[in-house]
């Protein structure tokens, strides 16, 4: 639980424009979807898809890494990753596998992206279940074993020859049409009222240097 004392005191350290950006943008967060990155090695893939994720309000970005480490490089993702919670899975012998129970344990389906025959398309999309969207890297796609294990997968029409995009772009266009037709719904798609408050502090923090003794002062004050 938050300290709300704590807190209050922490955010009279916050100019009032801050303090109104992080109301605004909390009021537009969502754990309904969240994006899920197998195997991503290139850098400014994963730096992409952090900076799309926090632009369409998704809190959370679950990484499995298997095969290569995951790196967020600033430059491309402007900061982004300072509001993002990240979820890293990479200390079991199938961490995809250990990724889907997290998912599944917190009321997710997943949804594999994939051109395949049976994908439903992006504008069918039921939109109304928690969906944890997977993405993998362009040649290979996501793995056997998560095509095997998805509850669902999900495509983007394509009309030309090319058969695949850019995972960042693919990322980009499915959470702009998803995260639109979200709000645009009667979906109870927030955070709560715990969340947003969680989120509250953990990003007062972060926006304040030396925070560390700053609360140990509090604290002894106190």
């Amino acid at each position: 639980m938050v300290d709300k004392q704590l807190l209050s005191y922490l955010q009279e350290l916050l100019t009032e424009n801050r303090k109104n950006l992080f109301e605004k943008i909390l009021k537009e967060r969502t754990r309904h979807f969240t994006v899920v990155l197998e195997d991503i090695y290139q850098k400014h893939n994963t730096s992409a898809v952090v900076r799309s994720c926090d632009v369409f309000g998704i809190q959370d970005i679950h990484i499995i890494e298997n095969k290569y480490n995951s790196y967020v490089s600033n430059q491309v993702a402007k900061g982004a990753q300072k509001w993002i919670d990240f979820y890293e899975y990479n200390q079991q012998e199938n961490n995809t596998e250990n990724c889907i129970k997290s998912l599944r344990g917190k009321g997710y389906q997943i949804i594999a992206t994939t051109p395949h025959n049976d994908s439903c398309l992006l504008q069918d999309f039921d939109i109304t279940k928690k969906s944890a969207l997977v993405f993998g890297v362009e040649k290979e796609g996501v793995s056997d074993y998560m095509l095997k294990e998805a509850d669902g997968y999900l495509k983007i029409p394509m009309y030309g020859f090319t058969e695949s995009l850019n995972i960042s772009v693919a990322v980009a266009i499915i959470l702009q049409s998803l995260s639109l037709r979200l709000r645009t719904s009667n979906i109870n798609w927030q955070l709560t009222e715990q969340e947003k408050e969680e989120k509250r502090m953990d990003w007062t923090k972060k926006s304040i240097n030396h925070v560390d003794e700053i609360i140990e002062r509090w604290k002894s004050d106190n």
